[in-house]
Formats: C-alpha cells, structure tokens, sequence
C-alpha cells in the first residue's frame, strides 16, 4: 500500500491506496492560520508536524493490520510558504503563507533587481511567491535573515522531519520564482537577486523519484517497515493533477479549495505572465502547467457560514431552492477576500457585495457566493484561453466538487462540460499516494489512470447567456473598484 499526505492550508490530510489504486482510509487533522496583521497570514510548522502525528495514528487505526504493507509515502502541500532554517536546523519565525500579502513593495523591488524574472521563473512576482516574502524578511527582519541558512516550503518541512532530508520537487519549487521552469533548475542570479544561493536551497528531484526515506526510528514509532521510500511528491495543484489523471497535455481540472485553481497541462513551458498566468513544472518530468490562480474560493462560502451562523449543507440546500429569476435578481459578489492573482495581480483587491436591498436573504448572499467565485474561474478560463489554452471539458475536485449545484453553475458559466470522479474530494492526497507508488516502481500508465468519472455536468446554453450579463456587471464593478483606489478611497 501507499500513503499519501497533504499539508493544506486548513488541514493536514492522509490517505491510504492499494497497489490497485483503491483508497482504503482515509484521515486529517485541522490547521488554524494565524493573522497578526492585515494582510499577513502564517503558520507554526511545528503545528503541521503535531497534526500530522494525529492524522497518522488516526489512519494507522482505520487500516489495521494492512498498515504495515505500506511500501512508499508521497508528499503534497500548500505552496509558496517560507519556512526559515538556522545553521542549527531550529525554525527561526512562523511560516509565512502563500495567501500572505505584506511583500508587495518586495514584489516591485524583485522586479527591478532581476529584469528577467519572468523569462526565467515564467511567472510575475506577486506576494504569494517566496522570494518576495525573503525580502521582505531582510528588510523587516535582517537579524532572521542573517541567520538564515536554508529555506523549505511546507512540505518539504514534513519530509525533513520524516527523513532528515532537505529535499523539494519541482512543481513545488517552480513557486518559489527561483526557479528556472524551463531548465528545472535553480537560476543562481533569481537567487542571488534576494541575497541567496543554491546553498539555501533544498536538492531537486522529480515528483515521482525517490527522495528520501523514512526514518528507522519513526517507522517504528509509526509501525511500519524499515526503508519506506518518500517519494519526491508535488505542490497541492500538480500532485492533485496526478491524483486525478491529468497527466498529459490537454488534461485540465478545477480545484475549489482555500483557494481556486483552473490547471492545464501542457508538454513544454508556455509562459504568460502579463496575464498572471502562472507557468509551473508538472511533478512529473518532461511536463509542465498553466494555472489561473483565485485567492479564495471554497473558503468564501465558509466566511459566509461563519458570518450568518448557518452550515454549508444549510446555505447549499436553500440555495438549490431558488427561482431563476431569483438568482438574476441576487447580488453581485467580488470574492476577493483575501487580494487576488490571476488575471489581475492586485493584492489591495477587496471582497463586497453589489445590489443589496431590504428584500435579500441569505440564500440569494449564498448564490451570489458561489455565483462570484464562478466568475473569477470564467476570468481565469478568458485569459488561460488568451495565451493559447483550449480546455474542452474539466475535472472539478476540492471540497467545492461534493456541490452538484456548484458544478452546474461552473458548466453553465464556463460553457465546458464539468467531470465529477470518484475520489475527487482526495485533491493532493491521493496524488501524493500515486507518487508514492511511482517511486516504488509503479506504471504510469496504471497509476495514473483516471479516476471513475461520477457525474457529467453539461452547458445550458440559456443560462449561460443569462450569466454573461451578470459576468460583465461583475468585472466592471472590480474595475470601479481599482478605479476608486487610483482616487485614493
């Protein structure tokens, strides 16, 4: 068997297959986010490691006496976060996150150090990447910075507690932007453009090799076998592209978590930073992705939730109730809670809702929730499509595909068709565990399969052309939002 371990933003989730790629239990463990500031977002990775411990007792327990044939582990996670070694290997602050905005004046200082950023790195520089979170630490923090001898990304953190190994993958560490996307290298002057060299950096191996095994003394503490293989394994999006099979070029898939991701593979670097495209290694060789990046997504129906003291299966429901000319006459919602990426590289963006009356309940808030997150996916589709991407039909994963309403509204926006699969809720996990039986040997071919596909969600051309006018209204409000903030309001 093999594990697969997720280090998400919210939670930290494990997974077991078979050697027939059937997931046999699964577990998690939450995560909190801390924000001390506006704008600032960070973890304590010592809290990873905790609820990775706890999510793995829990599996251990659900599998029973199978647990021990586990052979591989493969490692997924959040992307883009700082975690700061000293020479002594002790954590220097907390991880600062990929949904962190604080570095945005780092973001234009990076730009005017290395001039060819994008050529190289095949992404701007925006305030979720790395490199510009290490400038601001040695503006904000030079004793921190001058103690800092290397630098991981999340789960990569989880690998060094597990092996001892200071290694990252490519697709992780493609988000760094200092990476060379093109070579699959580290680019020694995007390095030394921060005041870094390839002696801060972990080795890089491909997703689907060995890196690393876990150690004796751990294994036994877990109760598995001596010489478990960790798998280089990927970031979140590129190992959930693996858990889902899109594995070659034309391969797409939405993600609605934390955060929403439009992926498509592609089989050389297309880069298209003007448009906040991001252009990323594949976890497998000889491939790479595009992405279409929205900084909250799922977790926006969540604030909701919080906000009205109502349940998402609650909202979902009385959602699902609602008239057609109901949801033509809702509010329009800009979901930009936390800034945003693609397509607008705007970090000062702010969530709202547009055309609240005393006549607006709550379900009509809940769909224009979801109605506003849709939209940011159709802005993500215009621009992945303006850079030479044709996606025919998507997989939807994330806790957002268990909503059948949701992923109609997708289909109908978009005007693609939207594949639901069995396992699709696994994301990064399964993924991981697919990379982990690569690097045990495993087929591609086999490993890689796509998953069972559940539901087909068709376009209705009607309500498509209905939602154009209200996907115009959304973008123009965005737009008198940037205009206002030009005025200085």
């Amino acid at each position: 068997m093999y594990l697969g371990i997720d280090a998400g933003t919210s939670e930290i989730k494990a997974l077991v297959i078979d050697r027939h790629g059937e997931i046999i239990a699964t577990s998690g463990a939450k995560l909190t986010v801390q924000r001390p500031h506006p704008h600032w977002s960070e973890q304590d990775p010592a809290e990873w490691w905790q609820a990775l411990q706890q999510a793995v007792s829990s599996l251990r327990s659900k599998v029973g006496e199978r647990w021990a044939s586990v052979r591989a582990i493969g490692l997924s996670g959040q992307m883009h976060g700082a975690v700061l070694f000293d020479g002594d290997n002790r954590v220097l602050r907390p991880c600062i996150l990929w949904n962190d905005t604080r570095s945005a004046a780092e973001c234009q200082e990076l730009m005017a150090l290395a001039a060819d950023l994008s050529a190289i790195s095949g992404n701007l520089a925006m305030p979720g990447f790395t490199a510009p979170k290490l400038l601001w630490v040695a503006r904000h923090e030079p004793a921190i910075f001058a103690q800092t001898a290397s630098v991981l990304l999340p789960k990569d953190y989880l690998r060094w507690k597990m092996s001892g190994e200071k290694l990252s993958d490519m697709s992780d560490a493609a988000g760094t932007l200092w990476l060379d996307v093109a070579k699959r290298d580290w680019s020694d002057s995007l390095l030394a453009a921060c005041g870094l060299t390839r002696d801060h950096m972990p080795r890089l191996v491909e997703g689907s090799e060995p890196a690393g095994k876990l150690k004796p003394e751990l294994a036994r503490q877990w109760g598995l076998r001596d010489e478990v293989i960790i798998a280089g394994g990927g970031g979140d999006n590129a190992a959930s592209a693996v858990g889902i099979g899109a594995v070659n070029a034309g391969d797409a898939f939405i993600s609605l978590g934390t955060s929403g991701v439009l992926f498509a593979v592609n089989d050389r670097f297309r880069p298209n930073p003007a448009s906040a495209v991001h252009a990323f290694c594949h976890a497998l060789p000889e491939r790479w992705h595009q992405m279409s990046v929205m900084l909250t997504a799922a977790s926006a129906l969540r604030w909701l939730c919080d906000l009205l003291g109502a349940s998402e299966t609650t909202l979902l429901a009385e959602v699902a109730t609602l008239s057609a000319a109901e949801q033509l006459n809702a509010p329009v919602f800009l979901p930009y809670l936390s800034g945003e990426r693609t397509p607008h590289n705007d970090p000062q963006a702010t969530g709202s809702f547009h055309g609240l009356t005393h006549a607006t309940q709550r379900s009509s808030l809940a769909y224009a929730v979801l109605e506003g997150v849709t939209f940011g996916m159709a802005d993500g589709l215009q621009v992945l499509e303006e850079a030479g991407t044709r996606i025919n039909s998507c997989s939807l994963i994330g806790g957002g595909a268990r909503s059948p309403w949701w992923a109609q509204l997708l289909a109908d926006a978009l005007n693609i068709p939207i594949v639901t699969h069995k396992g699709g809720e696994a994301g990064g996990a399964l993924g991981a565990a697919r990379l982990g039986w690569l690097a045990d040997g495993g087929d591609e071919a086999v490993v890689c399969r796509k998953p069972a596909e559940l539901t087909r969600y068709l376009p209705e051309a009607g309500r498509h052309q209905r939602l154009q006018k209200r996907l115009a209204y959304f973008r123009l409000l965005y737009q008198q939002q940037r205009e206002a903030r030009a005025l200085g309001f």
